[in-house]
């Protein structure tokens, strides 16, 4: 994720204030001052003391104040959903989905949490053994901008209530919801230090990977940037959970409900302003459907409307930053030098605010950025392919595999090229949806590895114990 890189590696001027700038207004919100990375340190190392008395408590005592943070989160959603417009574009209407889907993490981690960890008994040779999941201690959550609640809750969550403590290094640009969701823990009745912003840059952030009290690293962000997060964790032997960058393909087959096509890949596309991981960012369609379907989605496209985020009737809000903006245009042109077309869309307007107008590129080949690297805002790529064996070879000629999705009418042969062809790790037929508290989420190849949701993020950062007894 392409976002993410500029804020990890530099972080806003680099001095020891970060602004945050409201993206529709482009006025100044507040501005913070970053922790030392000796200050940084002392909160980890707090943090540890709050883990070692963490972990002796109990799934139901985890889960009481999980179940009571998710209330928090739905009596507060107003101020949580404004906050996200203001100090990110997201639209405001979308701010609700996001609260609402972290409180149901939180449930659905508090219902779930003392099954999944529960031990197991196995039989063995001479005896028994019980296998224990036992937390390893304070983790490091690197996260981005996009969506600045969520982000934090899915690793956190799952990681609380396998008895490990949290610290969080957030985007510049959303250090006012960092320091609301502390806020929100400590309501709560967490105990203080179980979860805990650090407002520090991307330099500080990877040097507390070393630290000893850190036993693992959840990163969320670009490719490039998370292999250096690896590496750094590789060197001192700790575990890491990466969800990366992602060009995901939407395959739009002979036998596809062009209509449902059509309204699935726009909403997959343009929800939050087209700044989403797992966005619908290539449309591969078939040769005889891509005329009928280019015009349907060039209409819906020019028929979106852009402006004011908080505003009910908005479709499109703007960008986070300038300088996503400016990248994301600065990808269009290069795609377009190389011989791209701009069916619609592809100018910077000329008013306040980051806005950047949804835009569809085709005659699209290997070697674009369009075409081969993440587009992280409202630009889509549409690609022809000659049958649905090409769209699928299309759909894996890509260094990602986060998601993708499938349009047949054909639900039988759409779930056997999901399961065995497509080289993704979710996949979505006949429709487009954002994560889901019961169900695994991440990808393969470069989008990274390491599952969150469904119980399985839960186990990622625990250490699998086994104890063998003898008799």
């Amino acid at each position: 994720m392409q976002y993410y890189l500029y804020i990890i590696c530099k972080e806003i001027e680099m001095s020891n204030t970060v602004k945050t700038i409201n993206p529709a207004t482009e006025q100044t919100i507040e501005t913070y001052t970053l922790l030392s990375q000796k200050e940084a340190e002392q909160v980890i190392e707090k943090s540890h003391e709050t883990y070692l008395k963490w972990r002796l408590t109990s799934f139901t005592e985890r889960a009481k104040y999980l179940n009571k943070l998710a209330s928090l989160f739905e009596d507060q959603k107003e101020a949580i959903a404004k906050l996200m417009t203001e100090e990110m574009g997201k639209v405001y209407e979308q701010g609700f989905q996001e609260v609402e889907l972290c409180a149901g993490i939180c449930r659905y981690t508090a219902e779930q949490g003392p099954e999944v960890l529960a031990d197991e008994e196995r039989d063995m040779d001479g005896g028994r053994a019980i296998i224990s999941y036992q937390p390893t201690g304070v983790l490091l959550g690197i996260q981005p901008w996009n969506f600045p609640l969520y982000q934090v809750i899915r690793y956190s969550a799952a990681n609380i209530m396998a008895g490990n403590t949290t610290v969080l290094k957030h985007a510049g640009n959303v250090f006012g919801m960092a320091e609301k969701i502390e806020e929100l823990f400590k309501q709560a009745g967490f105990p203080e230090y179980c979860f805990n912003n650090l407002l520090i840059d991307g330099k500080t952030a990877s040097s507390l990977i070393s630290h000893k009290a850190i036993s693992g690293v959840t990163f969320t962000g670009s490719d490039a940037t998370g292999k250096k997060v690896a590496e750094e964790a590789g060197k001192h032997v700790k575990k890491t959970v990466l969800e990366l960058g992602s060009n995901d393909a939407y395959l739009v087959l002979d036998d596809a409900d062009l209509e449902l096509a059509v309204k699935t890949c726009v909403t997959g596309r343009m929800i939050n302003n087209g700044e989403t991981c797992v966005s619908a960012k290539r449309f591969v369609v078939v040769e005889s459907l891509y005329d009928d379907f280019k015009a349907q989605i060039k209409e819906q496209f020019e028929a979106m409307k852009m402006g004011d985020p908080m505003a009910d009737d908005t479709d499109l809000g703007p960008m986070a930053r300038e300088d996503l903006r400016d990248g994301i245009h600065d990808q269009v042109m290069e795609s377009v030098k190389a011989g791209a077309n701009i069916v619609t869309g592809g100018e910077i307007p000329s008013q306040t605010g980051y806005y950047y107008p949804p835009t569809l590129l085709d005659n699209l080949a290997p070697g674009m950025p369009a075409y081969d690297d993440e587009l992280f805002g409202p630009v889509a790529s549409l690609i022809k392919a000659k049958d649905n064996d090409d769209a699928m070879r299309i759909a894996n000629d890509s260094r990602y595999g986060l998601g993708g999705g499938i349009f047949s009418k054909d639900e039988k042969k759409a779930i056997e090229l999901a399961k065995k062809y497509f080289d993704t790790g979710m996949i979505n037929i006949n429709g487009y949806g954002l994560a889901q508290p019961n169900l695994p989420f991440g990808g393969v190849k470069e989008s990274g590895y390491g599952r969150e949701h469904g119980g399985f993020g839960m186990r990622e950062f625990v250490n699998i114990k086994c104890i063998m007894i003898n008799s």
